[in-house]
């Protein structure tokens, strides 16, 4: 379940400079150095308040960090948030001790609670320290490295002087910078037998521009306490006074100031040079470029700008001490960046599977190759699907890319089955598809599109097809409703003539046998073969169906009646004599028995799940819901969790064979100089292996049963005769495991009331639907009639922001 709790957003405060204390490894100095800093920074900016902030804290109470600070800098704030008096790490002490055991957020949520209460009081600075090493796990055993990423706070890190301590600090500070944290500089003891200070100095120096800095060692402990603790009071008092430390503290008050200045300045900056898709930059004006910090789960961290901002140029809200307010907040990710992210921002698990192809290969060239994240990724995908007539994967780099290989394949294979020949110009190969459709913005992609916003003012645009009307669900009123356009309602016979079919359930709109059966699709089949005989009348010959299965992404968040989309796919299939003569059909022909379901038969079917595909909508493919297989299909945009470019183009032997000739110019003459990028095939393998994970797991079991006790309460159709019927259990399962594509089993991670109460909102609301993590809402003008208008996005826009 998703934490109930806001998200944490990143510390960052004009007059509050915060640093976070991380250590290579435990017992290298953080607290001495930390109080050194502590001191200093109270010695030279000794107008401003100096704190100390220990998050969690292990072992005896008397012993604790901030206790070392109130006896050698009591003129610093401290605090400890967590103390577990066990010496122990973090996790193993929290779980013996009889106290409480936060979770992650709220820990975050403390902390951010301290530094915002100490922001509004005063200027100053803040010293954060972690316990142990880097990834030293905290209380719920998460690491420190990734527990705290969403503060972003700069890393002061503590390299071990030690024997064996250059692996530790280089390894330390790999483990942080892998994961987006900024190490302003490294601290260690000058240690002279080692001598890690030397080699560190120049490798962080030379390397990444880091400047290294050293502190003698401590005095040696003397049994004497009063002794002891005199000589710890000497080494503060000229540790903290000498010149190393104030360049210290003003090297990092510069990068502060500088970090600050540079976020302020990048929208003016931004709107000079930069060239942003899908803008119209005539409308655009520097306060409207949101800048991004950094990004987390389901948020992006974004620059706060002042509402008034003047001239074109978006200033950060004006903060002094005594201000609360952040520079920086939080913001949900509506899109998921554009439908990319599966698994959340700055996720390690793809963060590290990039590194280690990036370490590993680098990148490859492929022709006539083979690296194994590749050959891995295509075996999951193809055994993924579960679609018996996929063999093959061919890879680019994008949706559009894929979407253009898919049609390649596709009008090929259609050529050599049926005769047509390049050098005839009278054959003009178009493709079928629904109206507003999309399938990607390069040329060949956008001809297969009708006319719209995204290509019809593209000069080479040539639309090069039919698109069929269509039915469409949404829930309105409570009741899940399936709308047929006036074209439709010209082939309804009598008493099937109804604008729209209800149901009580998402559910029922996908029990396709049972709608089947009481004849629900043979108004569909007849408008289809009527338009498939005037289209051939008119002499159109086509190459390809091609299909968004279920949901319409970029043409409007349309979801389609699945039933429409199965009986557009099952005539074309069975209307070969629509599309050619039988005497012209080659070798290649269609298949020669009703059982043999792996060879294309009438058009080849090509299914666009760039966005529907990879569990968007709940299924490893999109296509399970409807009960057909394609026999090309398109994945991208979650294949990688949005980390890396990729897309995947899966095809049938039967598609393949087209292009296997002796002539290397049949070949699929198709390629990139990044084709099956290494570092994105590893990306993609680890997505797609995590997400079938969460499904084996359960980790959807809440909504799923959500959904299910929604369904038990409100199944039924029209007259309600099935009312308290579960029709499809979520996810079946086969014996061995594998999902059970019998079972549609829609679910949504979107609370069934809530739909519900939206849906019942009728004075703006159109109707709404959701499906697997995808909610959309349907908007009426102001005048009441549904639509969407420039005036209307401006407005809900203003709003939301």
């Amino acid at each position: 379940m998703p934490s109930p709790l806001p998200p944490t957003g990143s510390l960052l405060w004009r007059s509050l400079r915060v640093f976070q204390v991380y250590g290579a490894n435990t017992d290298v100095g953080k607290t001495v150095f930390a109080s050194i800093l502590c001191k200093a920074a109270k010695r030279h900016w000794h107008n401003e308040e100096v704190a100390f902030l220990k998050p969690v804290s292990t072992g005896p109470p008397d012993e604790a960090d901030d206790q070392h600070l109130s006896k050698y800098a009591p003129e610093v704030l401290r605090e400890t948030l967590f103390q577990y008096d066990v010496a122990v790490s973090p996790h193993i002490a929290a779980r013996v001790s009889n106290k409480s055991v936060p979770p992650d957020n709220t820990l975050l949520a403390r902390i951010r609670t301290f530094t915002s209460e100490l922001a509004s009081r005063t200027s100053g600075w803040l010293f954060v320290e972690t316990a142990g090493g880097v990834h030293s796990p905290g209380p719920l055993g998460s690491t420190q490295a990734d527990l705290y990423m969403p503060l972003r706070l700069p890393v002061i890190l503590i390299g071990d002087a030690k024997l064996g301590g250059i692996s530790q600090t280089i390894s330390a500070f790999e483990s942080l910078k892998i994961r987006g944290y900024d190490v302003g500089t490294v601290l260690l003891f000058k240690e002279d037998v080692y001598q890690n200070h030397i080699y560190l100095t120049d490798y962080f120096g030379e390397r990444h521009g880091i400047p290294v800095y050293t502190a003698t060692l401590p005095p040696a402990r003397v049994a004497h306490r009063q002794s002891d603790e005199k000589n710890m009071s000497q080494y503060y008092r000229e540790a903290s006074s000498n010149d190393a430390a104030i360049k210290i503290l003003q090297y990092l008050d510069t990068r502060h100031g500088q970090r600050i200045e540079r976020l302020e300045s990048m929208s003016s900056s931004a709107h000079k040079r930069i060239w942003y898709p899908f803008t119209q930059h005539k409308q655009l004006s520097p306060d409207k470029i949101t800048v991004i910090d950094s990004a987390r789960g389901d948020h992006f961290q974004t620059l706060v700008t002042s509402p008034s901002a003047q001239n074109g140029i978006a200033s950060s809200t004006t903060e002094t001490a005594g201000s609360s307010l952040s520079l920086l907040k939080p913001s949900f990710d509506g899109s998921a960046s554009w439908w990319t992210q599966g698994l959340g921002h700055g996720n390690p698990a793809l963060t590290l599977a990039a590194a280690y192809a990036a370490g590993r290969y680098g990148h490859v060239m492929f022709a006539e190759a083979v690296h194994e994240p590749a050959l891995a990724l295509a075996e999951t995908l193809l055994a993924g699907t579960q679609n018996p007539r996929l063999t093959r994967v061919f890879y680019s780099d994008n949706g559009s890319t894929g979407t253009e290989v898919a049609l390649k394949m596709a009008l090929r294979a259609a050529r050599v089955r049926y005769g047509w020949t390049t050098k005839d110009g009278n054959v003009k190969l178009g493709v079928l598809g629904l109206k507003g459709s999309y399938h990607g913005d390069t040329i060949g992609a956008m001809d297969s599109a009708e006319p719209g916003t995204f290509n019809e003012k593209v000069e080479w645009y040539e639309g090069r097809g039919f698109w069929f009307d269509y039915p469409t669900v949404l829930c309105s009123e409570g009741k899940w409703k399936v709308k047929l356009p006036d074209v439709l309602l010209r082939y309804c016979g009598e008493g099937e003539g109804k604008k729209e079919r209800s149901f009580t359930s998402l559910s029922g709109v996908f029990e396709l046998e049972s709608r089947e059966a009481g004849g629900q699709g043979q108004v569909y089949e007849r408008y289809i073969v009527d338009t498939l005989k005037h289209l051939q009348a008119q002499g159109q010959k086509f190459g390809a169906l091609m299909l968004e299965p279920v949901v319409l992404g970029a043409g409007g968040m349309l979801l389609v009646d699945p039933l429409f989309q199965k009986t557009l796919v099952n005539v074309v299939r069975r209307s070969t004599h629509l599309f050619a003569k039988p005497d012209t059909i080659s070798q290649h022909g269609p298949p020669s028995s009703e059982s043999d379901t792996t060879k294309w038969a009438g058009l080849p079917v090509i299914f666009d799940e760039v966005f529907t595909g990879m569990y968007r909508l709940g299924r490893f493919t999109a296509a399970s819901m409807l009960g057909v297989d394609p026999d090309i299909s398109v994945h991208a945009k979650l294949l990688t969790g949005g980390l890396v470019p990729l897309c995947t183009t899966l095809a049938s032997d039967s598609i393949f064979q087209a292009f296997e000739t002796d002539d290397k110019s049949d070949a699929l003459l198709h390629g990139h100089s990044y084709t099956a990028h290494a570092v994105g095939c590893q990306v993609a393998l680890e997505s797609v292996r995590e997400l079938q994970r969460m499904e084996a797991r359960g980790n959807w079991n809440w909504a799923q049963k959500a959904q299910l006790g929604h369904d038990v309460l409100n199944v039924g159709h029209e007259d309600d005769s099935h009312r308290g019927q579960v029709l499809s259990p979520p996810l079946g399962r086969c014996g061995d495991g594998t999902p059970d594509k019998s079972t549609v089993g829609v679910w949504s991670v979107w609370s069934p009331g809530f739909v519900d109460w939206m849906s019942r909102q009728t004075a703006k609301v159109d109707g709404v639907w959701a499906l697997g993590s995808v909610l959309a809402i349907h908007m009426k003008t102001l005048d009441g009639s549904a639509g969407d208008t420039r005036a209307m996005r401006l407005g809900r826009y203003r709003r939301l922001c």
